[in-house]
């Protein structure tokens, strides 16, 4: 608990019941800490030592402690400094090292994979090797790894790895894609869909990514196809940025009591909406503020702002940029 300030947990148990008695012996410690009366003695004697404790006048054996004030907190204060100044350090080493990295080989932070066969088994590679998460771009036709056929991801979920893949519309068109994603959704993938992505990529750990430099589907000459691995650096941070960005607006997928795919709204058409309701998301997806729009519609802002959770809670969405996506993918507006 204390030990930032060079105490072990048992010299704060000892200086803890010192503060609650105000006085105490060593028997005392030990029937409060449930310590020998040897090893409460030597407690007493490190805190002595430590400036934590005093000797009590008159009271031969009798410890008094030291106001935490005085003893602890010049400590903290002083330690917290130390942590300050090494931060510094640790700082100026990360800006070292990154001014420095492009020095090292290019094959340490680029590798170019050629070929289909040589992708898909980087692919599975970098796969097996995830420890922690797993990100994924997903454009409409393939490269190198069919819909379906990519058996690492589900052995990955059954040991803990997480995936966040998003799906680009076009990627559903795909023949038995919709299936697949069912199955995937179903082993624990998170899944959001987005009109169009901007390439093929996945992310393992944050600290690698796989990306395609063909936008070319499968009918390419297998021989042909060509991708990347980037490894840390600014490239990296840059592509795992781009996947945040996407996954904000990424409307989210689910899977029904039914089996089928479908994005998280409660309502699959427009029914439910008034004339009121299409009038307040045009003003929405103009970038009119909530203000704006209560004088527009002369209401008041917390009932612009009530009725705008109503219809993300309508669309199955968490943001209003996601509730704008879907309100046009669905014709509300």
């Amino acid at each position: 608990m204390l030990e930032p300030v060079g105490l072990t947990d048992a010299e704060t148990d000892a200086y803890r019941a010192l503060v609650v008695t105000v006085t105490a012996s060593a028997n005392d410690v030990s029937t409060a800490t449930g310590l020998d009366a040897g090893t409460a003695q030597r407690l007493l004697a490190a805190l002595e030592e430590k400036g934590l404790a005093r000797p009590v006048e008159g009271a031969p054996g009798r410890f008094a402690a030291n106001p935490p004030d005085v003893t602890l907190l010049p400590r903290l204060e002083r330690h917290a400094l130390d942590l300050f100044k090494a931060r510094a350090v640790v700082v100026e080493l990360m800006e070292s090292y990154q001014r420095h990295a492009w020095t090292r080989d290019a094959g340490q932070v680029i590798e170019i994979v050629t070929g289909a066969e040589a992708l898909r088994q980087r692919l599975r590679q970098v796969q097996a090797g995830a420890r922690h998460e797993l990100l994924w771009f997903c454009k409409a036709q393939y490269l190198a790894m069919p819909s379906g056929t990519n058996q690492a991801e589900f052995d990955a979920l059954a040991a803990g790895v997480g995936y966040r893949v998003l799906y680009e519309q076009a990627f559903f068109d795909d023949a038995g894609a919709v299936d697949n994603v069912v199955r995937a959704v179903r082993a624990g993938e998170v899944a959001r869909a987005v009109p169009a992505l901007p390439l093929r990529m996945a992310v393992a750990d944050r600290c690698l990514a796989v990306c395609p430099l063909a936008p070319a589907g499968p009918a390419s000459d297998p021989r042909e196809v060509t991708a990347v691995v980037i490894r840390g650096s600014s490239l990296l941070v840059a592509l795992v940025a781009l996947f945040e960005r996407y996954w904000e607006i990424g409307v989210p997928l689910h899977v029904t009591p039914e089996g089928r795919l479908g994005g998280s709204a409660a309502a699959s058409d427009s029914a439910a909406l008034t004339a009121d309701d299409r009038h307040l998301l045009s003003l929405m997806v103009t970038g009119l503020t909530d203000e704006a729009i209560a004088g527009q519609l002369r209401i008041s802002r917390r009932t612009v702002q009530r009725r705008i959770q109503g219809l993300m809670s309508l669309a199955g969405v968490a943001t209003r940029m996601q509730l704008g996506w879907h309100a046009a993918r669905r014709n509300w507006i």
